[in-house]
């Protein structure tokens, strides 16, 4: 894929699709121009079928019904593994000492909408909106839920690949935490339970990957961990490892972007640094956008899809994981004014850009972001115009995913993936 970055909204654009060699290089262009309104008929049917517009658990809960599928992939086999029950049973010892990582646990049972086990149900839903190659062998297929054994084993797959990311990310760093000693023994313990959680996680999904026996698909796969790794070393961080925005800087002083030209390769950084849009999506795309289009990708590879409907559905998952970030920078100036909100959401940075001088509040973090005055930057985000700024980065991604739902027949399937991205709209 490729970005060109000193245009003034964020798009993709399919461009070329390549002849898929041994490494199966799929190509696609990220454009940054400008945005086109694009709702179908059938999408507006679809939408137009709901009395009101979808509440969130009803669009999951409607959509799970379609596949089979339950919201998260611990389900009864997970649930009663004895190497869950042991990192349960752990668990329990950290109640009461602020570990990060149980912030994680919650959010991993916590039904809203950002939960974060509706990525392999996306997945199922992409499989099932597409259809499968008549090649298929019968054993292959779960006839009831419409979609491939193999499919729904990606689709825990991503899920496993996404939890043992985010239970990572909860490690703390003891030589910068100045604690007492009781608490020191707390945090340790919790590091030791989400390193060696998050590890059984990845280390399951490499094994159930490896079953499918897909040389492709596992390289595919392998670079969207790539990719969530390089995320936590993009821009800078504070003491705690959680990431920073980059200075703004003018358009003559940003250095020229550079090109992604495909999805297996790592993305090239040169223009994202000073460039809060560019920066953003870089940002998210390798974070979230990368891992749910590259399962989407691979789930039509499964069913035998050409390689121009397979790039359409990496597409297509990057452009909601961008809309669904987009609503989430959102959440925290909908109500109440929070103590604190990420730093390198949309709003903020879009506010950032508009005045630098602002940039001195993100300078106060860089040992902590606790020493932020999140009040002044609040203040800021709702004077300006980056609130209204980032409703319109998500409208164009959420048009964008629209426009690729175009790729796939009518069915219910589809109707449900677009009930799930209407209910993401404030």
């Amino acid at each position: 894929m490729s970005f060109s970055c000193l245009r003034s909204v964020v798009r993709y654009d399919l461009v070329k699709v390549s002849k898929i060699s041994s490494s199966s290089a799929l190509v696609a262009k990220f454009n940054i121009g400008s945005s086109r309104e694009l709702s179908t008929s059938a999408n507006l049917r679809a939408v137009a079928q709901q009395n009101t517009k979808p509440d969130w658990n009803r669009a999951v809960s409607e959509a799970e019904k379609i596949v089979g599928y339950p919201t998260s992939f611990l389900s009864l086999r997970w649930v009663l593994s004895d190497e869950i029950a042991n990192v349960a049973l752990h668990l329990r010892k950290l109640v009461g000492s602020n570990h990060p990582l149980l912030k994680t646990a919650k959010n991993l049972i916590y039904n809203g909408k950002n939960n974060m086990q509706a990525w392999g149900l996306i997945v199922l839903l992409v499989s099932k909106a597409a259809g499968h190659s008549p090649e298929i062998p019968d054993m292959e297929q779960d006839k009831a839920a419409g979609v491939l054994h193999s499919q729904r084993a990606l689709a825990e797959v991503t899920e496993m690949i996404r939890t043992s990311h985010l239970v990572h990310k909860g490690l703390v760093n003891m030589n910068a935490r100045q604690v007492v000693c009781t608490e020191s023994d707390d945090m340790l313990f919790g590091n030791k339970i989400a390193l060696l959680s998050g590890d059984y996680l990845l280390a399951n999904s490499c094994t159930e990957l490896a079953n499918l026996r897909n040389q492709e698909l596992v390289e595919l796969m392998s670079s969207a961990v790539r990719d969530l790794a390089e995320a936590e070393f993009l821009g800078d961080r504070d003491e705690q490892n959680n990431p920073l925005p980059s200075r703004p800087l003018p358009h003559d002083q940003r250095e020229p972007a550079s090109e992604w030209d495909c999805i297996l390769s790592p993305l090239p950084m040169a223009g994202v640094a000073g460039c809060a849009r560019r920066e953003w999506v870089a940002r998210h795309v390798l974070a979230a956008g990368a891992l749910l289009g590259k399962s989407c990708s691979a789930a039509l590879k499964l069913a035998g899809h050409k390689p121009a409907l397979q790039t359409q559905g990496y597409l297509f998952g990057c452009h909601l994981a961008l809309a669904w970030q987009a609503f989430l920078d959102l959440e925290a100036f909908t109500g109440p004014e929070p103590d604190s909100f990420s730093l390198v959401g949309a709003p903020l940075a879009f506010t950032l850009e508009a005045r630098p001088d602002l940039y001195s509040y993100i300078e106060a973090g860089k040992k902590s972001v606790r020493d932020v005055d999140y009040h002044e930057l609040y203040k800021a985000v709702v004077e300006g115009n980056g609130i209204e700024q980032t409703k319109q980065l998500q409208r164009e991604h959420i048009n964008s995913a629209r426009e690729v739902l175009d790729s796939f027949p009518y069915c219910d399937a589809r109707t449900a993936l677009t009930n799930i991205i209407v209910a993401m709209i404030p």
